[in-house]
């Protein structure tokens, strides 16, 4: 990875890599803080997803985590939310899908499979692009988090690979996308038509199939524009029930869906999985 920007913040560094993506078929960005701890040793890593329409800029300079990363000591890594350029497919008038909304699937349908491979890039590139450029990463203790699309991502991602992550937490995420709108366009046009193939990238079905042995902290706004007929945190909250699983659903009075609600919960997800990533590895 090559070095685009790069900042000094609170005592860490704030930086911006460009790579080319063997999984996406393009030129990637991703950012990453360093806290000053990493210094002395290796850190935990945790890995930030975004959600529609965002790419690594919104949460690195909205949401304020480098204070809690910096001061918790753990690495925060954002990559962006789908590939990008111009021989990507795109569908430039939807928002909810194309460039910005990559769903964090592998897509099995043309024109999307060559490029909308976002699932395989977070959990097997991306690691090892961190891996080789920052030597202080610990890899063996890693969380996933993210918003909306993204805490889709992180969830679905963390329930597969429940040997690489050892936390999960999201801010109002698509939590059974099997049975919303922005599920269906996403996974029916990424996936195809067979309903059977969406299971695997829907959080309710996946912990239902396969469990996960830890808790998991969600946030989720009372006020979010899109709480009912999109985000449904309800059903994630039967399916742990029904998977024996420890769900910490805190509604936040008058929050909506916005940067706003997500950097007014930040620092306690960031304590939250730096307290178990801690002994964890």
């Amino acid at each position: 990875m090559e070095i685009k920007s790069e900042w000094a913040c609170f005592g860490g560094r704030q930086a911006v890599y460009g790579h080319d993506s063997s999984e996406l078929g393009c030129s990637m960005e991703i950012a990453v803080y360093t806290p000053p701890q990493a210094e002395a040793g290796p850190v935990p890593v945790l890995t930030y997803l975004s959600g529609l329409t965002c790419n690594w800029e919104n949460v690195s300079t909205k949401a304020g985590f480098q204070a809690w990363a910096a001061e918790f000591g753990v690495i925060v890594v954002c990559p962006d939310t789908s590939p990008r350029g111009e021989d990507v497919p795109d569908a430039a008038d939807e928002y909810d899908f194309g460039k910005g909304a990559g769903f964090y699937v592998n897509a099995t349908q043309q024109p999307w499979a060559k490029n909308y491979r976002m699932y395989a890039y977070i959990v097997e590139e991306l690691p090892k692009l961190i891996a080789a450029e920052v030597d202080t990463a610990d890899l063996a203790r890693q969380g996933i988090f993210g918003h909306s699309m993204g805490g889709h991502g992180a969830l679905t991602i963390a329930f597969k690979n429940p040997g690489t992550y050892g936390s999960v937490s999201a801010f109002a995420p698509i939590v059974a996308p099997t049975e919303v709108p922005w599920g269906h366009k996403a996974l029916g046009r990424y996936l195809g038509d067979d309903r059977t193939r969406w299971s695997d990238y829907d959080a309710c079905a996946l912990l239902r199939a396969r469990g996960w042995s830890g808790d998991i902290l969600v946030d989720q706004g009372d006020a979010d524009d899109f709480l009912r007929e999109q985000l449904q945190p309800e059903r994630l909250q039967e399916a742990c029930n029904d998977a024996g699983v420890d769900l910490q659903l805190r509604m936040q009075p008058g929050y909506d869906h916005s940067y706003y609600f997500i950097s007014s919960f930040m620092r306690d997800h960031v304590a939250w999985h730096a307290q178990r990533l801690k002994n964890s590895g």
